[in-house]
């Protein structure tokens, strides 16, 4: 018997030590992707390791204790990560509302393209880890009568394949639901593919490009700093390099300071539709604004924060996923925080978060009656828009 006992002795001394650990990837799995199989064994773990905490000290094991002590006070560090800490409050930001002229037709419709199944706590810190949260993956087509522009693209024709040359890591944390791609909506309403001039990213990342192979020789606008970083930006860029090169076109920020940020670029001249460098996420991260003919303004702000409270609450991304994904962390929290003095010196600003359903809420959904009724306005009103 002194063999099995020494044997389950060892395995009690590799639990103690080792389990933290195992508790702590359970906890981030268990966050990302909210499933009884993350959280029931984190659960029977977390019992186990206090068990064997009991026995450590009982049986004046203290150099295993010690390991122990440290490996837990570990995991109890990295789970604080998760609690709310909020960023010092932004300077107040002054000043008007920059003028905009939108065109009489100009219109912006929503086409949800799928959604992952996470927690508040993997969007932002202070979020609860028993609140499932939807990340939703949303197009957004702006009608101009200068040439349509459809900001993002959500999850493309081929997201299965895409989706298959990620991580396995990241496929078990990431429960992907697609839906109908951007272009089938677009197609099955009858929408003329000539009118759409651009798209239009916030960032390179798979679920922001991933339907632009759909729509063949669109121009593709990124900033100068985010097209270089295509090359660099690991499995998450990965859909990004393998779209045709020729397709991306660089602009860059030749307009005066916008809304706290120190330069802008308009891309009609008219001030409804304005990109403003916000890198942190990655290099080239841009927040777009729109302003519509009814005063109605939007501020896509990309994957700057995940959920509105990143801004309003100046939150920021649990620590794991600031390591995993964020570029630079610095240049976030300054970003965020020009959002966040925005938001408060102009609450009409409505938040859109590329993935916070609660930005697109307010944004019609595309349809055949939208195409009629943006195509009617347009054509009895805007020379060269006509209706089909």
């Amino acid at each position: 018997m002194r063999p099995v006992s020494q044997a389950g002795a060892a395995l009690l001394h590799l639990l103690v030590v080792t389990g933290p650990a195992l508790l702590g990837l359970l906890t981030a799995l268990y966050t990302a992707r909210p499933s009884v199989f993350f959280l029931a064994p984190g659960m029977m773990l977390a019992v186990a390791v206090i068990a064997c905490d009991g026995w450590i000290i009982a049986s004046r094991r203290w150099i295993t204790g010690s390991l122990a002590l440290t490996t837990q006070a570990a995991f109890l560090l990295f789970a604080g990560s998760y609690r709310a800490s909020p960023l010092p409050p932004a300077l107040p930001l002054s000043g008007p509302l920059p003028q905009a002229s939108p065109p009489v037709g100009m219109a912006i419709y929503a086409l949800p393209t799928g959604l992952i199944h996470r927690t508040a706590a993997f969007a932002y810190r202070g979020g609860s880890p028993w609140k499932e949260w939807d990340s939703v993956m949303t197009a957004a087509l702006v009608r101009h009568p200068q040439g349509d522009v459809l900001i993002e693209t959500g999850l493309g024709r081929t997201i299965a394949s895409q989706f298959r040359q990620m991580p396995f890591l990241f496929r078990l944390a990431t429960d992907l639901a697609p839906s109908e791609p951007a272009a089938d909506q677009l197609d099955a309403a009858g929408y003329d593919r000539k009118h759409l001039r651009y798209i239009l990213l916030t960032h390179v990342h798979w679920d922001h490009v991933s339907g632009v192979p759909d729509f063949p020789g669109v121009p593709v606008l990124v900033t100068t700093a985010e097209h270089e970083f295509i090359a660099d930006g690991g499995f998450a860029n990965a859909t990004a390099r393998s779209i045709d090169p020729s397709r991306w076109q660089d602009y860059t920020f030749d307009g005066g300071p916008y809304l706290g940020f120190d330069r802008s670029h308009d891309l009609y001249g008219d001030g409804s539709i304005v990109m403003v460098p916000a890198p942190g996420h990655t290099p080239g991260s841009v927040v777009v604004f729109v302003a519509l003919p009814d005063d109605t303004r939007y501020a896509f702000v990309g994957d700057l924060a995940w959920r509105r409270e990143g801004i309003l609450e100046r939150e920021e991304r649990p620590w794991l996923v600031r390591k995993a994904l964020e570029h630079d962390p610095v240049a976030v929290q300054q970003s965020l925080l020009r959002m966040s003095a925005i938001a408060i010196r102009f609450p009409q600003i409505i938040l859109a978060p590329s993935h916070d359903s609660r930005g697109y809420a307010a944004i019609p959904r595309w349809s055949r009656s939208a195409l009629v009724w943006t195509n009617h306005v347009a054509g009895s009103s805007v020379p060269g828009w006509s209706c089909r």
